[in-house]
């Protein structure tokens, strides 16, 4: 596994996962700083296990982040509901917790981030919705139990879970509380696997048009 750091940035092969045992938290805060806020290697930190875990994320991955991020706008526009969305972003609890979902929506609390560039959650609140796609590395919801994202998407072999956040544990669900009332569990794999095999343009038009 070829992993360099360097004040120049950090390298690691696509497809690749890294965990650095043994880490503190200035050893999260040196490597983000050493990232130059570049995502091309995303960073976790998780005190309880001290330990550092870095992916590079394979194409596959990309095109299902971004068309997974496409659905849930579209799905958000089919319900007229406002967002803002991030992607990416280092949400950090200091000294607790670093994660960095692959997207992520503020809807409820749209208003109290607008224009900040950057996201304190000792002061902001946290995202209402984050993405994850796991196509070589494995998210634990427990992970984000310290950021306290009302609901978790995790995409994983070809399957959506929905994970929803009970004040201190995430707890699987069938169904989403943003979404109550559309299958998103059945409907959003079929369509970011059709992105993936058709095209993320076409996949997104067919999605719309089922909704509709």
């Amino acid at each position: 596994m070829n992993l360099t750091i360097s004040p120049d940035g950090i390298e690691l092969p696509p497809g690749s996962e890294v965990i650095l045992r043994h880490q503190s938290w200035a050893d999260y805060e040196g490597l983000l700083s050493s990232r130059r806020d570049r995502a091309a290697v995303k960073v976790y930190f998780g005190v309880k296990k001290q330990e550092i875990r870095l992916m590079a994320p394979l194409p596959g991955h990309s095109n299902r982040s971004a068309t997974l991020t496409d659905l849930v706008k579209a799905l958000l526009r089919h319900q007229n509901q406002d967002w803002h969305a991030f992607d990416p972003l280092t949400l950090k609890r200091v000294s607790q917790t670093g994660v960095e979902p692959d997207a992520c929506f503020y809807i409820q609390n749209r208003l109290a981030i607008l224009g900040k560039e950057r996201i304190d959650l000792e002061i902001d609140p946290p995202p209402d919705l984050a993405l994850e796609v796991d196509l070589t590395s494995f998210t634990q919801p427990a992970d984000y139990e310290a950021i306290a994202i009302p609901e978790l998407w995790i995409y994983r072999s070809q399957g959506l879970r929905i994970y929803i956040f009970d004040s201190e544990h995430y707890q699987e669900s069938e169904v989403s509380g943003i979404f109550p009332d559309i299958a998103v569990k059945q409907l959003i794999p079929r369509y970011v696997e059709l992105a993936w095999s058709q095209g993320s343009s076409s996949a997104l038009r067919a999605f719309e048009a089922e909704l509709a």
